[in-house]
């Protein structure tokens, strides 16, 4: 893989992330003069919201003469990233479809909620998938592996989540698995199956156990191998999901 090639797909997270906090910024300003979104103006970033958000863009209104032109500004920021954003898609499109990654990214795409980007990025931060010798590198890799007590003590107490390896594939792979979870009944029974074994210890704890289980799909599917479930199977207890 190209540092050049992983430079797109970082620019265009970075593009996301600018929006992102843009977009946070408008929620500010209008909390701070009490402007709450009315009913009837569609989802939040629709197109009916944006015209509403443009509208309030009068010197003098409910937000002032400085807090409109604050609000102004702030549109045309994200109007400009936008088109940044759409150029930037164009390029990954591109890329996903050049020899060294098309097959990959088909094979990637099978699973709901992998889109073009998804694929592309977790294939340009992974690496080489030859590399990884197990599903645990690979997890580890991505940093969705369990912290172990440093104390040297024995226990079956687990930390957090290291959070080591690339920041950018856990957050394309958190992405995903919400999409995946939702539509794809085998990743969503899965997940109701985690859920279940401690339903007090909140539904991140078992969106996490799905990324990684996400990320090893990818990983077999990047390297060109049928999923686990395509090849013979081994012990399996009766009644738990296999993991991918």
């Amino acid at each position: 893989m190209s540092r050049e090639d992983r430079e797109l797909t970082r620019s265009r997270q970075a593009v996301a992330d600018k929006l992102a906090g843009l977009k946070t910024e408008v929620r500010t300003l209008l909390k701070r003069y009490g402007v709450e979104k009315p009913k009837g103006v569609g989802d939040r970033w629709g197109v009916g919201h944006r015209r509403w958000l443009e509208r309030l863009v009068v010197p003098g209104g409910v937000l002032g003469t400085y807090g409109a032109v604050c609000l102004g500004s702030l549109l045309a920021q994200i109007d400009a990233l936008e088109q940044e954003r759409k150029h930037l898609d164009e390029h990954v499109r591109a890329l996903a479809k050049t020899a060294r990654h098309a097959a990959a990214v088909k094979r990637m795409q099978e699973v709901k909620g992998v889109g073009t980007l998804t694929a592309l990025t977790f294939r340009l931060e992974l690496g080489n998938p030859a590399r990884f010798r197990n599903r645990r590198e690979v997890g580890a890799y991505c940093g969705l592996v369990p912290t172990q007590p440093e104390s040297g003590e024995t226990t079956d107490r687990k930390g957090h989540i290291t959070h080591q390896g690339p920041p950018r594939i856990r957050r394309v792979l958190c992405q995903a698995t919400h999409v995946w979870v939702r539509f794809d009944p085998a990743a969503r029974a899965t997940y109701e199956w985690l859920l279940s074994r401690n339903p007090k210890k909140r539904k991140k704890i078992a969106i996490v156990a799905m990324m990684r289980r996400l990320a090893i799909r990818l990983w077999h599917l990047a390297k060109g191998e049928g999923l686990p479930e395509d090849r013979p199977a081994a012990s399996a207890s009766p009644g738990v999901p296999r993991q991918p």
